[in-house]
């Protein structure tokens, strides 16, 4: 059986093991969108700390695709160039870089988490007219309904997401995913909480679909078949207005007809009106069981899958192929190796650079080291 650290192959990527970086948008871009020496230390602490995967933050294609005035961007070559320095790190540690590509739609032009994660003022001089399928507000902290897209908005926005593939690519990046969660814009179209248009992208699960597979048709056809495209859904939104589980199914299997490589499982977030059972250990995993059983598509999970022995128990038995875990890795970068170490592998020291691997041998298996090994080795897995 597999187990979480085990290779993972898909297409032409061979992943060193089952755990990826999940993408976390650090807010620390300045308003051009470009990535600062934060972004090399942040992904790069990461990478060196053993993860087969590194997923860069979600990159708006646009300037009006960001949440923030300080997220990362990708649509232009200054900020491709940017990138490319990030992804030849993550490289050179042995691990795969990925970038996320999104539209922040109807939560866009907000201020950052720290500073209040509200939308702004129309006559704030950072802010901008929010875009989504319809003009629905989102509520909350976001009271201020989108305009609602026409064609020609949904036509340049899906060509943005091809150009922002293509300088991926040309960045260096060997795995992509398309954002359609977390009530953004992908997300905004395929809930009927948030969609409330009449036209051919609206109304029946196949209209509320159609966005996101016209989107992913055009990355598809931009992105090499050889390197994984990969999306990430709201699978629920915990509400009983929303969409259902079985739509959610019946849209991977649409994107795996259209050449989606992985799943990524996640939350809709389309609505603060959700009930959402944040307390429990890998609520999405029954989901993602499902959706990975139903249509074979290879398919990753997150959200409280910290316990290294209860991840590498999910994916022994089958209920996903890839963990992406994102807090935890916050607060410690090493989460591999400090996983590697509770479940007893063999060469844990491994997933480690040579500028550290000597020094942490020396403390390997010494009850009381005061090294990070020894340290380590007495710790309660976090949740």
């Amino acid at each position: 059986m597999p187990g979480l650290f085990s290779e993972f192959a898909l297409k032409d990527v061979r992943l060193r093991n089952r755990v990826a970086v999940s993408p976390m948008t650090q807010y620390s871009c300045g308003p051009d969108g470009v990535v600062t020496d934060w972004h090399l230390v942040h992904l790069g602490a990461r990478a060196i700390g053993g993860a087969g995967l590194v997923v860069v933050e979600q990159a708006a294609v646009s300037p009006e695709g960001r949440m923030t005035n300080g997220c990362l961007g990708l649509w232009n070559d200054e900020q491709a160039e940017a990138l490319a320095r990030i992804a030849r790190f993550i490289r050179s540690t042995g691990a795969v870089p990925g970038i996320q590509l999104g539209h922040s739609g109807r939560k866009g032009s907000i201020s950052r988490p720290w500073e209040g994660y509200s939308q702004l003022p129309t006559d704030h001089p950072d802010a901008w007219e929010p875009i989504g399928p319809s003009p629905t507000p989102f509520g909350g902290r976001f009271p201020r309904g989108a305009r609602a897209m026409t064609q020609a908005d949904i036509d340049t926005v899906q060509a943005q997401f091809a150009a922002a593939a293509r300088r991926a690519l040309n960045a260096g990046f060997d795995w992509v995913e398309l954002h359609y969660a977390h009530g953004f814009l992908g997300a905004s179209f395929f809930s009927p909480i948030a969609n409330q248009r009449t036209d051919a992208y609206g109304g029946s699960p196949e209209n509320r679909a159609r966005f996101l597979l016209e989107t992913f048709d055009a990355v598809r056809s931009v992105w090499p078949e050889r390197l994984p495209l990969t999306a990430r859904i709201g699978a629920l939104d915990f509400h009983p207005d929303s969409h259902t589980l079985e739509d959610s199914i019946d849209l991977v299997r649409a994107l795996g007809d259209r050449g989606l490589d992985l799943i990524d499982i996640s939350m809709g977030m389309n609505t603060e009106e959700a009930t959402v059972p944040f307390a429990e250990r890998g609520f999405m995993l029954p989901a993602a069981g499902r959706i990975r059983r139903e249509t074979g598509v290879p398919t990753a999970a997150s959200w409280n899958l910290a316990d290294p022995a209860h991840a590498d128990q999910v994916i022994g038995e089958g209920l996903i192929d890839l963990l992406m875990i994102g807090r935890p890795m916050l607060a410690n970068p090493h989460w591999p190796y400090y996983a590697a170490m509770l479940l007893g592998e063999n060469a844990p020291l491994d997933l480690m650079p040579e500028q550290y691997r000597y020094f942490l041998a020396k403390a390997q298996g010494v009850p009381h080291a005061s090294g990070f090994a020894g340290a380590m080795q007495h710790n309660a897995p976090p949740r």
